[in-house]
């Protein structure tokens, strides 16, 4: 017997009258019409089932701090960074544990299971790295999350020293942060930057783990590092374990430059995370007309064959007040402002906030296979595209066979068959 049957349903792949059958947590069959006595039966009812939303990019350790101690006035990146310094001495373990956790319920009810988050490491208390490892560890059982130690302030730039933060990152790692990272545009110097590179994938390849940098994030086309990025990666052997987050200067960059710096990124095999939401706000700040977008070169990166991943980045934290968990409105957003929208393009866009990112994260048994988690949510929507543009309701939010969190159908969102519910408005 199962324990769970979803049937009638719609998947990314444009499949319908689909079931999907779960035993032990684990799906066990993938068929068209299937039945079989189960514990628990979905009628999907044409709408569309995916696999989990991811975020390939978060900073959980300064959500919801937004206001505090002060709000960010201007709404650019350095300010965000100095509040963020303000902050940090004011931590504590408890108040970052608990707007982490509310976070993590916002994701859940979103459809959000997998997070990848930077900690700052430039604090020596490693505070925050304490708060993040309980938090993992307490959310395991509804949300994978995968921490990334990084050195805000810079490695060789912050005011502990360079000796202090290299030592600081390196803890952070044993007590059990997952990826190594970085921010070489901060820097003093490109020479500083090129320098970190190579102290962080040097000791990201002796512990055999990822890296995922804070990557040329500005609008100075002659800020470079992914190349060096790229350069390390062959150089360590580390291809398909880097990821270039953010990558904005690359929108700015001689169209000629790029041409070579896309293949050497293909070469390396490096992962991309662009943040559609935060590029597209923090980026052009010392533009008049016409502006930039600021956000990096997705459709590019995708025809070479480079995984991208759209990340949410920030939640109202010192760098954006907005923001809600919702990958969809991620997805939203990039599709615009990468223009994104051909048929095809608009399905990237979707997978951008799937099935890319997990591949990304290196997520076991993730997707709607045979021997995958039984992780998944059901979307008020017919198909992907109508789930950007609606960015639809999470009916039922599945994680290992289990209904975690539901919803109920909104009457904004249009029926299966295309027609609106008919409102009437009382006098």
């Amino acid at each position: 017997m199962l324990d769970l049957l979803i049937h009638n349903a719609t998947l990314p792949d444009g499949r319908t009258n689909m079931s999907v059958a779960v035993r032990d947590g684990t799906i066990v069959d993938v068929a068209q019409g299937l039945h079989a006595p189960a514990g628990h039966t979905i009628d999907a009812q044409g709408h569309l089932l995916s696999p989990p939303f991811v975020d390939a990019h978060f900073h959980m350790d300064a959500t919801q701090s937004y206001g505090l101690p002060r709000v960010n006035q201007s709404g650019t990146l350095l300010e965000g960074i100095a509040l963020w310094g303000e902050l940090k001495p004011l931590l504590t373990q408890e108040a970052l544990v608990e707007r982490a956790l509310t976070y993590c319920d916002w994701a859940v009810a979103k459809g959000l299971l997998a997070i990848r988050t930077h900690v700052d490491v430039c604090d020596p208390r490693l505070l925050a790295v304490e708060a993040l490892l309980e938090v993992k560890k307490r959310v395991a059982p509804y949300l994978d999350l995968q921490l990334v130690a990084f050195p805000q302030d810079g490695v060789l730039r912050g005011p502990h020293g360079p000796q202090q933060h290299l030592d600081n990152l390196a803890r952070a790692l044993d007590m059990g942060v997952d990826v190594v990272g970085g921010i070489p545009h901060f820097e003093r110097t490109m020479a500083d930057g090129t320098l970190s590179v190579k102290l962080l994938c040097e000791m990201a390849a002796q512990r055999g783990l990822m890296v995922d940098m804070h990557c040329d994030e500005s609008d100075d086309p002659l800020s470079r590092h992914v190349e060096t990025l790229a350069f390390e990666t062959q150089r360590l052997g580390l291809h398909g374990r880097v990821t270039g987050s953010h990558l904005t200067s690359m929108h700015s960059m001689d169209n000629y430059y790029v041409s070579k710096l896309i293949a050497l990124m293909a070469e390396a095999q490096l992962n991309v995370v662009a943040n559609p939401l935060i590029n597209i706000t923090l980026q052009g700040r010392h533009d008049s007309y016409p502006r930039r977008r600021g956000m990096t070169r997705v459709p590019e990166l995708l025809a070479a064959g480079l995984p991208v991943a759209f990340g949410h980045d920030c939640v109202m934290d010192p760098w954006y007040a907005l923001g809600s968990g919702d990958m969809l409105e991620v997805a939203h957003m990039g599709l615009h402002v990468a223009q994104m929208t051909s048929q095809a393009a608009m399905r990237q866009c979707f997978a951008a906030v799937t099935t890319q990112p997990a591949r990304i994260l290196g997520l076991p048994g993730y997707g709607l296979e045979v021997g995958c988690h039984a992780d998944m949510v059901l979307l008020q929507a017919r198909d992907t595209i109508e789930a950007i543009r609606l960015r639809a309701t999470r009916l039922q939010v599945i994680r290992r066979g289990q209904v975690i969190a539901s919803s109920a159908p909104s009457i904004s969102q249009l029926q299966l068959d295309g027609r609106p519910h008919e409102v009437r408005w009382m006098p």
